[in-house]
């Protein structure tokens, strides 16, 4: 199994694809770096050599991935809320932050709202 930048990558994947299995590596971005190493990307990654194992990771060093990509993102968005940006606001309220609809949707951002029991009735209604 090869092991990139702390990740351990999958050993029946394509390499193309198993690259992606790095936070900050996309497919675009994992096709260049093949083409720049020399690897076909149909190979699998268990049939790489040791040579070109290490030929991607100097390759990759040279990018920003994983813990230091997270930290920036983190970083950037703590910016934003500090500044009381728009964008930063709606981090803060963990509202969706690209202009999406919150009428309806918005799960993945706001949650499954949980029911409360006798919210549905008025107050001092009593029961017939």
């Amino acid at each position: 199994m090869a092991r990139i930048e702390g990740v351990d990558l999958p050993r029946d994947k394509r390499v193309v694809i198993g690259l992606t299995y790095i936070y900050g590596i996309g497919r675009s971005t994992s096709q260049k770096l093949l083409d720049s190493a020399g690897i076909e990307y149909s190979t699998r990654i268990r049939d790489l050599s040791e040579s070109e194992v290490q030929r991607l990771r100097e390759l990759i060093g040279g990018l920003t991935t994983e813990g230091d990509l997270r930290r920036e993102t983190q970083l950037n968005i703590k910016r934003l809320m500090e500044i009381n940006s728009y964008r930063g606001l709606r981090h803060r309220r963990r509202l969706p932050v690209r202009g999406q609809r919150t009428r309806t949707n918005g799960r993945t951002r706001r949650g499954k709202k949980q029911t409360v029991a006798g919210r549905g009735r008025r107050r001092g209604a009593t029961k017939k």
